[in-house]
């Protein structure tokens, strides 16, 4: 089986959407299992027992939730220290209204979270432009579910936006699936010293 991890917060209910449909996208892939966590709830265990991780943010100020931010820091850089996230199959989502076609800043939180991702080794599964629902949640990165009008009024995400998270989340179950037990990344860099890593986990 292929485990995917789909972790993210929400305030007004729409980020929870979107995650529930890429949930639905990776469950359609025969052999995946889904585990979805809020961020104040999700562990290092549950990063260690996944092949795949997908985060998924509300827009804050042009970056990620303060939640997920946290989850990064407290779990992420924890297994980065130890290479644990080496390998894994790696994919982010945002949602969020402001000024602007897009919401503003969500290609810089998205590309905030991929880049915890990158330091982690992880294997990055993006958005091409040939996903349905690309032309109203799409950017290159992730989905985006656009949850506010030009003039900022609140509208929600629509069903053709949770259709582009349907289709990431089945992406990156394939992409995973046919990853899984291949150990394709170089290896024999020294880990940091044991000194640094108790003072991580102590901190």
């Amino acid at each position: 089986m292929t485990n995917v991890l789909i972790v993210y917060t929400t305030s007004t209910g729409n980020t929870q959407q979107m995650a529930l449909a890429i949930a639905a996208g990776a469950q359609s892939v025969q052999g995946t299992t889904v585990n979805l966590k809020e961020a104040q709830e999700a562990t290092k265990n549950d990063v260690r027992a996944c092949d795949a991780l997908i985060i998924g943010s509300p827009m804050r100020h042009r970056t990620a939730d303060s939640r997920i931010k946290k989850f990064i820091e407290d779990v992420c850089e924890q297994l980065w220290l130890t290479d644990e996230m080496v390998g894994k199959v790696g994919g982010v989502f945002t949602v969020g209204g402001g000024y602007g076609d897009c919401g503003a800043g969500c290609e810089l939180a998205q590309l905030g979270l991929l880049g915890a991702f990158a330091a982690g080794g992880m294997i990055l599964v993006t958005l091409p432009k040939t996903t349905p629902g690309f032309q109203v949640a799409g950017m290159h990165w992730g989905p985006h579910g656009r949850s506010g009008g030009p003039e900022m009024e609140p509208i929600g995400i629509t069903e053709e936006m949770k259709l582009a998270g349907w289709h990431h989340g089945a992406n990156i179950a394939r992409v995973t699936a046919e990853l899984r037990g291949k150990n394709l990344l170089a290896r024999g860099n020294v880990a940091p010293s044991k000194e640094l890593l108790e003072q991580f986990a102590n901190a």
